[in-house]
């Protein structure tokens, strides 16, 4: 292999692959984004860079931060490198790289987000963009409502000039902006939330309510939060993905991975000016509910279906789940008869034909999506993809047997070991209460409905609770196989 070149502005021009063309140097802030992981790099980060590929949007650059201490970490390793990019596109029948440089900046990350605030605070700033993942934006989870008594909130309305969240850090800056006679800017939520910018307002609403409800009113007359969907599958990045950049000659050390599809549908809604990010691909509608619904419940949910019980069976990643001809029957079926009842068409797009679609994607043998990553978080990512479309089940009188499959697979995932014995690790904030309520549901089903603060009353709709108990019962008695084969085959 040739020498590798260390990615830097000074090394762009020595590289083989596509890179920026545009002047970096000249490039001015726009955006502030909250949350630099794989996914931001490859989507959001990516529809900028291709605007400034054609000489547009130059004064849109995007400054990184982050409010927790791991996110120190991703900002030595992409300030070393001038926050430039490799993005490896694993289509099934071709790898690509091109480096993107649509971020200029990351903010240090500090007690107190001082730097966070001032740079928000900052009139430049039109855009202030989020991935904070679905569990991060302090939502209740059975009202859906602000969880107002998190100590983390507590500690950001009695203490707003040195705030611990994201959403403290934003409150601080638009209370500068206010006093300063500067307008507000738009709130951007990326994240696979349902109704992610109606719930970035509430959460920064009304944590400004609790300390200054002049300023809340400010905000909510003046200040604006798009909803928006964002789908593109980007891993983690590990050793191997650090290894196809270096097959490109670039010595990278945050390289990503995705795939080759990316869809990003936003509410027109900004109140400081938007780059013109539909040139290059995204949609703006004013129905994204339909398609964040078609993909959070398809895709989003989908992940949930894999997940658990390749966890449990001890397979590592996505592809080879549904490589697994029994695996990829339970999705198929429970997809089509279940899920895809509860999403409407969108334009161009049928229910099935996104089923058809996700099998297609979840399917490539490229993207090393791991089990683990994708189950991770499952107390907010069952509560938010997969239940809400049970409720909607039941409510319609339909089965929901599928689901519960599903429900009961999370639960004995949740137990912490894999049918061969070996430990499943801790993976989800509050992994101790869920395993408690695990082991004692292995004797007692149940017991696992009544985590209230999950399913809610969930607990008291017999179609699901009696055919949640029965699939619990036969995995713990059968093995998951045994039943995955039960429902398969089930007419």
């Amino acid at each position: 292999m040739d020498e590798l070149i260390s990615l830097s502005n000074a090394t762009l021009d020595q590289l083989a692959v596509e890179r920026p063309r545009y002047d970096r140097t000249t490039l001015q802030p726009g955006i502030v984004h909250i949350g630099v992981g794989n996914f931001h790099r490859a989507h959001q980060a990516w529809y900028l860079h291709r605007l400034m590929q054609e000489g547009k949007a130059l004064d849109w650059a995007i400054i990184g931060a982050g409010v927790r201490p791991y996110d120190a970490n991703m900002r030595e390793k992409l300030l070393a490198q001038d926050c430039l990019t490799t993005l490896i596109e694993l289509d099934p029948a071709n790898v690509s790289a091109e480096v993107v440089g649509s971020m200029i900046d990351y903010l240090p990350i500090e007690e107190g987000n001082g730097a966070l605030i001032r740079a928000m605070a900052d009139p430049a700033i039109r855009i202030v963009a989020l991935t904070v993942t679905e569990s991060g934006y302090y939502i209740d989870p059975v009202s859906k409502g602000f969880d107002a008594d998190h100590p983390d909130i507590q500690h950001d309305a009695a203490h707003l000039e040195t705030p611990r969240t994201a959403f403290g850090a934003i409150v601080a800056a638009l209370r500068l902006r206010r006093d300063a006679g500067h307008a507000p800017f738009t709130g951007l939520s990326c994240d696979n939330l349902q109704g992610n910018g109606d719930i970035l307002r509430q959460t920064v609403v009304s944590l400004a309510r609790m300390s200054d409800t002049d300023l809340a009113e400010w905000i909510d007359a003046n200040a604006t939060f798009p909803n928006s969907m964002v789908d593109c599958i980007a891993p983690a990045t590990g050793p191997n993905e650090l290894a196809l950049a270096k097959n490109f000659g670039i010595d990278d050390a945050a390289a990503v991975t995705h795939e080759a599809y990316r869809q990003w549908v936003i509410e027109d809604r900004f109140c400081a000016g938007r780059p013109n990010w539909n040139e290059v691909g995204a949609t703006f509608s004013d129905d994204v509910h339909a398609f964040e619904t078609m993909k959070i419940r398809i895709l989003n949910a989908g992940h949930q279906v894999l997940a658990n019980v390749g966890e449990v069976l001890g397979i590592e990643t996505v592809s080879e789940c549904m490589g697994d001809p029994l695996i990829s029957s339970f999705f198929g079926k429970v997809q089509r008869t279940e899920i895809a009842q509860t999403v409407a068409p969108v334009p161009g797009k049928s229910p099935a034909d996104y089923v058809t679609l996700i099998e297609s994607r979840f399917s490539n043998p490229r993207i090393v999506d791991t089990t683990r990553r994708v189950a991770f978080d499952g107390s907010a990512r069952h509560t938010g993809f997969v239940l809400p479309i049970l409720r909607d089940q039941l409510k319609a009188g339909r089965s929901v047997e599928g689901l519960a499959l599903v429900e009961a697979l999370w639960a004995r995932m949740c137990a912490g070991t894999r049918e061969a014995g070996s430990v499943i690790e801790a993976n989800d904030p509050i992994w101790g209460k869920l395993a408690q309520a695990a082991q004692t549901a292995k004797s007692n089903p149940t017991a696992w409905l009544d985590q209230s603060r999950i399913y809610g009353d969930l607990r008291q709709a017999q179609p699901f609770s009696d055919a949640f108990s029965n699939w619990l019962n036969m995995i713990w008695d059968q093995g998951c196989e045994a039943a995955l084969a039960e429902y398969v085959n089930k007419v």
